[in-house]
């Protein structure tokens, strides 16, 4: 797919959309149309077919999705016509124009009862709305374009929108103490790297298939949250570690949800940077951003 020209990016306003807005610039061989709910109904199939048509597009990155993750649970309709129904649209729509498709999709698709990092090729298992949905969407979007590159990823952080690192900042200056899961193991995920490397991706061409992309390491959210507040700065809030029991969701959450990146460095290239390095370079911006 290297005769890409017109690129659509759904979801702009999102986390991951605004990383690949910040990186257009930087990418300028492509048209890009970024729309978000108010520009495009991703879940009104006439108007994906209508825009994609019109717009000439070549390729879709599906940065849209429901991600309230609790809420998914009691509204399953709305969290499954967005993560699942939706993306079948878009894979219709650019496929009609021979184009393809670039999904993010999530470790939700793993019920986390593994012990070694989950390969693309490892049964999926949701335990989760969020996780069920995620899962048809993905694989309504092969269904219906071949040339459809899925990218799975976990624990998605940035400078925008609301997330755990802002989340942990925020509650790290306002509490004296801070009780935070232990025992989920996982890798968090700089949106701004995720964003590069689907830009290395459209560059070089798109490989259809499921691939596994997060940061290089491993930590609990407990080894997250002190090395949020270490990087910030922030000493006076004690962080204390808590089981998931101590902490009951409506979602049940993944115990264990490393993902093995060996496929993407493979195929694309690319070197992961580190989680703690990531997380630093965030830290950083967010105080450029808030003057501090």
């Amino acid at each position: 797919m290297n005769d890409i020209k017109n690129i659509l990016i759904t979801g702009a306003n999102g986390q991951l959309g605004n990383e690949m807005r910040l990186q257009a610039g930087e990418n300028g061989a492509f048209n890009y149309f970024f729309t978000d709910v108010a520009e495009l109904d991703i879940c009104d199939e006439e108007a994906v077919m209508r825009y994609v048509t019109g717009h000439e597009i070549d390729a879709v990155v599906n940065c849209a999705a429901y991600t309230a993750v609790d809420k998914a649970e009691d509204n399953p309709e709305l969290c499954d016509r967005l993560n699942h129904v939706a993306p079948g649209y878009l894979a219709k729509a650019v496929r009609s124009r021979g184009g393809c498709l670039v999904q993010i999709s999530t470790d939700y698709v793993f019920d986390g009862m593994a012990h070694v990092p989950y390969r693309e090729d490892h049964p999926a298992c949701p335990a989760s709305v969020y996780g069920v949905t995620k899962l048809a969407g993905e694989r309504e979007a092969m269904e219906y374009c071949p040339d459809t590159m899925v990218i799975r990823t976990a624990w998605l952080y940035s400078t925008f929108g609301n997330n755990f690192v802002k989340t942990m900042l925020r509650l790290g200056r306002e509490r004296e103490t801070l009780g935070v899961v232990s025992d989920q193991i996982g890798t968090p995920t700089y949106a701004r790297d995720l964003a590069s490397v689907i830009f290395v991706a459209l560059n070089k061409g798109v490989v259809p298939g499921i691939y596994h992309f997060s940061n290089e390491g491993v930590c609990s959210w407990y080894d997250f949250t002190k090395m949020i507040h270490r990087l910030a700065g922030i000493t006076a809030c004690d962080v204390r570690p808590i089981h998931t029991e101590d902490y009951p969701t409506r979602a049940v959450r993944p115990h264990y949800s490393v993902l093995d990146k060996a496929k993407i460095k493979q195929v694309y290239g690319v070197e992961v940077p580190y989680w703690v390095d990531s997380l630093e370079e965030c830290v950083r911006r967010l105080k450029f951003e808030n003057g501090k």
